[in-house]
């Protein structure tokens, strides 16, 4: 690195152009050669102030093994400043002070250091040399005009001098950082393309999916531990692949069983929406024909309803037919009654009449007129006695005949009220019908709601069912794919992953049919169980 530093020297070009850049002319040397005899008295106690500082910096100080090494170090400062003062600034100075920056480089003196001294240096020289020069008495008089003009040339000339030495020194460091980076650069790069080239072999292997690679050649700093989380990364990869092979075989198995049960449920739900949609029917056909049967019967009820009513009117107008035989059969025995007193009145007429006879055949031609009239009232009476036992007779079997009706308008409205009794009980029997058949009949509404509820639902399981189907389907392929994508991979050196063998799912067991048991339970609740029933498949 230090070889390659000096290498870099400089040409008579670059100094020429360096000298003419800050005006370090043929004139200027002279000054500095006019300046040589004072600089050499102050640089002694210029030195001394600088490793003064320096014995006091720690930093520094650490750089000089001792005393000697400063003695030293300030006798070789003492030539190299023969050399400024004698104004030859040509290539060989400049390597020389190239070659001072560069031992100072490599002993690990910081610019700040070395531009800080020289600041010590130039401090003690300038101070020296105005005080030389000007003394303090006619510093500023007009007679020194000339001398003072001098001397700013000579001083200005000798910092240009300074600047200049300063100013190759310090370019050695930029040089040598330079060189540093440079070989830094070429040191990382050739770091670089080995650990490139590492890894292109590495990922060229996993891009061939064979994670059985590992990269075994150790790698520079940092770059190693990438190494080992690379083959870590790829030990963890092949755990994983290893699990997800695992997990698909895993996978494929239950997805044969899910494909095999999802067969057959779509099957068995298949078979139960045609077997739930007969009883369905069933159950709609005798819903409606309940629903028919409560209505007759509420009309039966109303008819009922209307002969109760009737039976009852009927009864009330044979109790006013039996209230009014029962007056006409005391009219009739009113009328006896005065039938006799007619009869004993035409008893006691004739016997009048018979009486006024015998007086008129006593009394001669004197009595004939009233014989006669004796003997009409004597007919009269007869007649009326004939008459009277004959309207007797009538009224005796005219009350017996209503007396025979009284008890045939009294039994028939005892047959009435039984009838009505009768009627009362077939109501409340008619009523409870209607209630029942109600009931019945909102039964077999809620009956066929819940079938048609269960036809519904067992259609959406049979959709279900086809979707379950197609998607355990979609699934088993979706395995074989991922087992098929993980068949390329290799886990172990030479070796491919072992393809997942397939395994037949076992057929499900059969469950018993929800509508098998809902039509049981309907045929049973109308006495019966049917046969079509006994027959459903059960699954």
């Amino acid at each position: 690195m230090n070889a390659q530093a000096q290498t870099a020297t400089i040409s008579k070009s670059d100094m020429e152009e360096r000298l003419s850049f800050i005006g370090l002319d043929e004139a200027s040397r002279a000054d500095i050669r006019d300046l040589a005899p004072l600089i050499e008295q102050l640089l002694p106690t210029g030195l001394d102030a600088f490793y003064q500082k320096v014995r006091q910096q720690p930093q520094i100080s650490k750089l000089f093994s001792g005393e000697g090494h400063i003695n030293s170090a300030k006798n070789a400062q003492l030539g190299h400043w023969a050399t400024i003062t004698n104004g030859r600034f040509d290539e060989d100075y400049a390597n020389k002070v190239r070659t001072i920056g560069s031992v100072h480089a490599r002993i690990g003196l910081l610019p700040r250091w070395y531009i800080g001294g020289y600041t010590v240096l130039m401090e003690q020289l300038v101070r020296g040399l105005v005080a030389e020069n000007w003394p303090r008495s006619g510093m500023f008089s007009k007679h020194n005009k000339n001398e003072m003009d001098a001397f700013q040339s000579r001083l200005v000339s000798l910092l240009k001098a300074i600047l200049l030495d300063m100013e190759l020194s310090v370019s050695v460091y930029i040089d040598e950082a330079e060189a540093k980076r440079a070989a830094a650069e070429a040191a990382a790069m050739e770091v670089m393309e080995k650990t490139v080239s590492t890894f292109r072999e590495g990922i060229g292997n996993l891009n061939e999916k064979n994670l059985a690679h590992r990269i075994d050649t150790e790698l520079d700093g940092d770059y190693d531990k990438i190494r080992l989380q690379f083959n870590a990364a790829l030990d963890q990869l092949s755990m994983t692949i290893r699990t997800i092979g695992q997990s698909a075989q895993t996978i494929a198995s239950g997805s044969q069983e899910v494909r095999s049960a999802a067969d057959s449920l779509s099957r068995s739900a298949e078979q139960q929406a045609a077997a739930v949609e007969e009883p369905a029917a069933a159950v709609e056909q005798i819903a409606a024909a309940v629903k028919s049967s409560a209505s007759r019967a509420e009309e039966a009820g109303e008819q009922i309803a209307r002969t109760r009513k009737s039976a009852e009117q009927s009864g009330a107008v044979m109790r006013q037919a039996v209230e009014a035989m029962d007056r006409i059969n005391k009219s009739s025995t009113d009328i006896s009654n005065i039938i006799s007193v007619i009869d004993e009145i035409a008893f006691q007429t004739n016997l009048l009449a018979l009486n006024a006879g015998v007086e008129a055949a006593r009394a001669g031609d004197a009595g004939k007129g009233f014989a006669v009239v004796a003997q009409e009232v004597r007919e009269l009476a007869q007649r009326s006695a004939s008459a009277a036992k004959e309207i007797k007779q009538l009224i005796i079997t005219s009350g017996e005949e209503v007396g025979s009706g009284v008890a045939l308008v009294n039994e028939t409205g005892k047959a009435l009220e039984g009838i009505v009794a009768e009627v009362h009980e077939i109501t409340a029997n008619v009523d409870e019908i209607i209630t029942s058949t109600r009931e019945q009949s909102r039964g077999l509404q809620e009956i066929n709601e819940a079938v048609a509820s269960v036809d519904k639902g067992t259609q959406q399981t049979a959709a279900m069912a086809e979707e379950l189907t197609a998607s355990s389907h979609s699934l088993t392929g979706e395995v074989d794919t991922i087992n098929s994508m993980l068949n390329e991979f290799s886990l172990d050196a030479g070796n491919r992953r072992e393809p997942a063998n397939d395994i037949k799912a076992p057929a499900p067991r059969p469950q018993p049919s929800p509508a098998r048991e809902l039509g049981r339970k309907v045929a049973n609740a109308f006495g019966g169980v049917s046969k079509a029933s006994e027959d459903w498949e059960e699954f």
